[in-house]
């Protein structure tokens, strides 16, 4: 079952680490900011791992 994540457009600022941890499941728009493009495109473990290399913890991942 896909994890539910959000992503706080307020506060993210675009530094990208989530796509680094995960590019297969996020990505950033043309304005900079983080989207998801597949909440089960990667193990949990690494989807958690992104979240928790935000550097403005503008992610959040809870159970689906």
């Amino acid at each position: 079952m896909p994890l539910h994540i959000t992503i706080d457009r307020d506060t993210c600022i675009g530094s990208g680490n989530c796509v680094h941890w995960s590019p297969t499941v996020f990505d950033q728009d043309d304005e900079g900011y983080a989207i998801v493009i597949d909440a089960a495109g990667a193990p949990e473990d690494k989807i958690r791992e992104a979240a928790r290399n935000c550097p403005t913890r503008s992610i959040t991942v809870t159970d689906a």
